[in-house]
């Protein structure tokens, strides 16, 4: 086989499996940089990349491939991906050296159902408001089923080819998908792309569907004093056509710092029962979370974030107590919660770690399902390689590796998370992993 770098810059000059899938030379294409290896984290944190990941691992019928995918995924063994309507492609280095040239297929949509779907799009500017902020919310995803357009793939819907000539999803494939999911985390418009329809040509047609809509309500409006708009326009219509609006304002820059908070120590008595230091401390706590929340609103990538949920008294204690760093504060705090001492200062590793997430693994100890508990013997049988894997024993959704202060357990979203003894308490260990091995490895301090 050629080396990889040897020939991968001409790859993308044509199909050389003669099957362009119907694409032809107008088509848009992208082409990525190679990823770097990364090891110890899943390969999708947004919805729509683990969605895809699931029509890889639904599909595929050979768990050790997808195991044998992954690593070589995370080995950087995944050369430039080109992505072009219908399809996705990449050279990839197996373990022996040896080179094939992986593709993926995805059905593209057909020139009726991208009419329906931009119909539906225009109807509801926040979808396009959300393209462009580099989010696929689900609400989207589901307006766009009931127009009777399906955008993310299902069990089947990913269709292998590989110079290696397996029939089913082989290592070089599986690395591929994983990769892929990598990027849409980063940008959903990746996706629609193999769907049929680049960004710019997305957006120019939205562009002119818009303005046609607009121009249609203006006659539709319009009296012997010109057109009329009692209401105004929506904020997220006006939001969504950036394009055809002036630029907004560049963003404010953020403070220095946290605004300091007023003094409540006044030669006026407080109503009684009021605790000043307690209000002092939570006013500097507020004032200290609202410069946080500009920051991460004005740093880049900030789209890619799930927005927080809502917290509960007990959990808004534990993030309290993270950013507490006098004594009687915390043992205020772990009165108020429920919890001793030691126990706040386990939640508040966890909330370091992963948040209402992670707060949530440690807490709740429960029993998976039959299918469940299927999924997860079957990801602990696939993450090592054979003779590999620590003898486990597995409690409820807790897997201990026996003989050994570590532990991986599953949360009810599907993620492993370390977990490290500590004297008679476990204690969090890092962030989430995709999989067991990943898991167990940082909980025994191997990353």
């Amino acid at each position: 086989m050629t080396d990889r770098h040897e020939y991968e810059d001409d790859l993308f000059d044509a199909d050389t499996d003669g099957d362009s899938d119907g694409a032809d030379a107008s088509d848009e294409e992208r082409v990525f940089a190679a990823l770097a290896a990364v090891q110890g984290r899943g390969f999708a944190q947004s919805w729509w990349g683990q969605t895809w990941l699931k029509a890889l691992e639904d599909t595929a019928l050979d768990l050790q491939q997808l195991k044998a995918g992954r690593a070589l995924a995370r080995g950087g063994s995944v050369g430039a991906v080109s992505v072009r309507p219908g399809r996705v492609t990449s050279l990839v280095e197996d373990r022996g050296g040896a080179v094939y040239r992986a593709d993926v297929l995805l059905q593209r949509l057909s020139e009726e159902e991208w009419d329906r779907f931009l119909g539906m799009a225009v109807e509801r500017a926040g979808h396009i408001a959300a393209l462009l902020d580099r989010e696929m919310p689900p609400h989207l995803v589901e307006d766009a089923a009931a127009a009777g357009v399906e955008l993310l793939p299902g069990i089947g819907d990913l269709e292998p080819r590989c110079g290696c000539d397996a029939w089913d999803h082989c290592a070089h494939t599986a690395a591929l998908c994983y990769q892929l999911a990598r990027l849409l985390d980063q940008d959903p418009f990746v996706l629609l792309l193999m769907r049929g329809r680049g960004e710019r040509v997305l957006l120019d047609e939205l562009q002119v569907r818009s303005v046609a809509s607009a121009s249609a309500g203006s006659v539709d409006e319009e009296t012997d004093e010109g057109p009329v708009d009692a209401d105004g326009v929506d904020a997220t219509e006006a939001f969504a056509a950036g394009s055809i609006l002036p630029p907004l304002p560049a963003a404010p820059p953020v403070p220095p710092e946290a605004a300091v908070v007023p003094s409540l120590d006044t030669e006026t008595e407080p109503p009684a029962g009021t605790d000043v230091a307690a209000l002092e401390f939570l006013g500097a706590r507020a004032a200290a979370e609202a410069r946080r929340m500009l920051t991460d609103a004005l740093a880049p990538g900030h789209e890619l974030r799930a927005p927080d949920d809502e917290l509960t008294i007990d959990q808004d204690a534990v993030r309290l107590a993270a950013g507490a760093p006098e004594a009687w504060i915390g043992a205020r705090l772990a009165d108020g919660s429920g919890r001793d001492r030691g126990g706040l200062a386990a939640a508040v590793l966890a909330w370091e770690h992963g948040g209402t997430a992670a707060l949530s693994v440690l807490e709740d100890e429960w029993t998976p399902d039959a299918e469940t508990a299927a999924r997860a013997r079957t990801a602990v049988e696939a993450a090592w390689d054979a003779g590999e894997r620590p003898p486990l024993r597995a409690t409820r959704n807790r897997w201990t590796a026996t003989g050994t202060g570590a532990q991986a357990r599953l949360g009810r979203d599907g993620r492993w998370w370390p977990y490290r003894k500590n004297h008679d308490r476990w204690l969090p260990a890092g962030p989430a992993a995709h999989d067991p091995a990943a898991a167990l490895s940082a909980a025994a301090g191997d990353e």
